[in-house]
């Protein structure tokens, strides 16, 4: 098994080289962004362990950049930043597994094992309705040509959406599945949400893609 270390903190990365060779792998080193996305461009890799605070490209533009090439190599990311929001934007950029500083060698050697035996990931599937597009790998929508920007619930609305084109699902159902139980929510945040969402997926283009169903809920249709 090859697996690429990209960490700037040349001991660290020296020792878990040397560990890692140790039980079996076989291991490259690189000690900043740039070089670390250009190895993992053209090496075959079983796996990387990528740091997110690199010199001239961080960990997170290094991962950015693998998923919009279509490069699944499972990533592991290393971080001080132990916040939920900085471990979520890792997850959401596309990497498997994120895991903070400090660390126990066995416990990121037990998390590396469980990426290799899951494997490459498979890309996720584009969703596309009527001229309408998201990517969920990428993080993109587009209608047509045109890309559009969505905040962060404007794209989990869009696409649980998407998953469910041409069906009407209930605002309770959106509620569930777009926010989380530990928010104080309302169904009423929900027509908030869509409002948004026809503000930018429908109204520049002159459509009425995102429906309304009195006393049911809201469909997506191509026809529009």
């Amino acid at each position: 098994m090859r697996l690429l270390i990209v960490e700037d903190e040349q001991r660290m990365a020296t020792a878990l080289a040397r560990g890692l060779r140790a039980d079996g792998f076989a291991v490259e080193l690189a000690h900043d962004g740039v070089t670390g996305l250009d190895q993992a461009r053209h090496g075959s890799f079983d796996a990387v362990i990528l740091d997110v605070m690199l010199p001239r490209l961080s960990g997170y533009e290094v991962v950015r950049t693998l998923r919009k090439e279509n490069n699944w190599v499972p990533v592991l990311m290393l971080s001080a930043k132990d916040g939920e929001y900085d471990q979520s934007d890792g997850l959401d950029l596309g990497a498997d597994d994120y895991l903070t500083k400090p660390f126990s060698y066995v416990v990121l050697l037990a998390r590396l094992r469980a990426l290799l035996r899951r494997g490459r990931p498979a890309r996720p599937t584009v969703l596309t309705v009527g001229d309408l597009t998201l990517d969920p790998a990428k993080r993109q929508v587009s209608r047509g040509e045109t890309d559009i920007a969505l905040s962060g619930r404007e794209f989990s609305l869009l696409e649980y959406l998407m998953h469910h084109a041409e069906h009407v699902v209930t605002k309770v159902k959106l509620l569930d599945h777009v926010w989380s139980a530990s928010e104080d929510t309302h169904v009423n945040l929900v027509e908030v949400y869509i409002g948004y969402l026809r503000r930018k997926i429908d109204a520049p283009f002159g459509r009425k893609s995102l429906q309304t169903v009195r006393g049911a809920g809201y469909r997506l249709t191509a026809a529009s």
